[in-house]
């Protein structure tokens, strides 16, 4: 990985500024050692450890195009267009987990059924379906559906699980995403060992996700091709690891079979005192490269985001650059949030060869005597996207040269301390985009409010 001048002043001026506080954070070095205690020798059984709980979400969505870009759908037989796109969804999880029956192998399961209502069922507001309401064939809401979210059976060793089945998996290039009513999911086998104080092992294999808005389960694909290709099995191992208690560390590859292989190194690292000034390191690098039949066309893409986050009480100023090394778009798997870069906001900053700056400011309110309460701000801007060069069919990204975009959102959240309603969350954002001619996000303005509300049956 090659990093810009930019990030490199970033860095030099960001370690003089933290080495002029006290380093309260703890910088001692942890020795790798089992773990003290077994989760397994703890189970409660299949009954006494069951629960039933779940959650429901109101999601409301109201985006509007600018300079003079148009949602179409169709209305007896005749395409229409219109600015504006309006989604209001309810969606809610009833989740059923079993407890792991006793002894050295412990058996369990999890069921999760999902459902959806369509609150706005207009074929004028949701514009036809997308993947925030799911539509007919004819452009018409469905008004409500339900499947299984969830489903698998776990077995467990001292600290080591195996799931098979339909799970969440969450990894820097495989991981559940859940910005919208329900979540997606991903079917196959997983093992995730802990059986060290600092260090995690992931081992896994899928061949199908079940997406956000969806009825049935789909093949991979990838979330920027414009050739639609799919591939049967995505197999990834990782592991996480904490050699000091300020610095955490991730390393994963993934094969996606005839897509690429990709790898991701992530660290994090903090310093200082927040109630004086601390400070927050965060990289996170891609390495992308073609695999198998290269269905999606040669690929070598390195990728990464340096962030630094300045914390004073409340109070907290972040700077992130992130670079696109490559000809093509950083890509990540569709229904994934495999992207665990900084400037991955409404848009992903990820054109070919980009380089975005982001500016971002954050108070909690707890410090000022209302626990719950946040708000954030952020301005980031993208330069230098150049696809002229690309030789693939994958991507539509030629007539990229010297495009450039800028987008900025503020957004509100608060989170219930106690009563009937604890942990009820409510955010409320709003974002602006705004891109040149052949910038592939376009110009929009979105506000979004979403009320999760979290219950326990048993």
């Amino acid at each position: 990985m090659k990093l810009s001048n930019t990030a490199i002043l970033a860095l030099a001026i960001s370690s003089i500024t933290a080495g002029a506080h006290a380093e309260s954070v703890s910088q001692d070095f942890m020795p790798t050692q089992l773990a003290s205690t077994s989760a397994q020798s703890e189970a409660k059984g299949f009954i006494d450890g069951q629960s039933l709980s779940g959650s429901t979400r109101n999601w409301y969505a109201n985006e509007e195009k600018k300079r003079g870009g148009t949602f179409s759908y169709e209305r007896h037989g005749e395409t229409l267009t219109g600015s504006r796109r309006i989604n209001w969804v309810q969606g809610t999880i009833l989740n059923y987990t079993s407890g792991f029956t006793q002894g050295t192998v412990g058996i369990s399961t999890e069921v999760a059924a999902y459902n959806a209502i369509a609150l706005d069922r207009s074929r004028e507001d949701i514009k036809g379906g997308s993947n925030r309401t799911l539509a007919h064939s004819n452009g018409d809401a469905v008004d409500q559906w339900s499947k299984l979210g969830l489903a698998n059976v776990k077995a467990r060793i001292s600290n080591t699980t195996l799931t098979a089945g339909r799970m969440n998996f969450s990894s820097p290039i495989v991981d559940v995403i859940g910005n919208r009513p329900l979540p997606s999911s991903f079917e196959g086998v997983a093992i995730h060992s802990e059986e060290f104080d600092n260090l995690s092992f992931d081992l896994a294999t899928f061949d199908r996700v079940s997406p956000r808005t969806e009825q049935s389960l789909s093949k991979f694909r990838t979330e920027y091709s414009n050739t639609g290709v799919e591939t049967d099995h995505v197999n990834t191992a990782g592991v996480n690891y904490q050699p000091l208690k300020s610095l955490k560390t991730s390393l994963y590859a993934t094969q996606a079979e005839d897509f690429w292989n990709q790898y991701y190194f992530g660290a994090t690292h903090e310093l200082g005192d927040s109630s004086v000034l601390s400070l927050t390191t965060g990289l996170n690098y891609y390495k992308t490269v073609d695999e198998g039949k290269k269905l999606m066309g040669e690929i070598d893409n390195d990728t990464y985001s340096l962030s630094f986050g300045l914390t004073h009480q409340a109070h907290t100023l972040t700077f992130s650059y992130q670079e696109v090394n490559g000809n093509e778009y950083f890509d990540y798997l569709h229904e994934t949030n495999g992207i665990y870069l900084a400037n991955s906001l409404l848009s992903d900053f990820n054109g070919p060869n980009e380089k975005s700056f982001q500016i971002a400011y954050g108070i909690n309110m707890a410090e000022y005597g209302i626990p719950g309460l946040k708000f954030n701000a952020y301005s980031a801007r993208g330069w230098g996207i150049d696809g002229t060069h690309y030789v693939g069919t994958a991507y539509d990204v030629r007539s990229m040269d010297g495009e450039h975009h800028y987008e900025y959102g503020i957004g509100s959240s608060y989170a219930v301390q106690s009563g009937p309603l604890k942990a009820t969350t409510i955010r409320a954002t709003y974002t602006t985009h705004r891109a040149s001619e052949n910038q592939a996000d376009g110009s929009i303005n979105e506000f979004r409010l979403v009320t999760t509300i979290p219950f326990n049956i048993l």
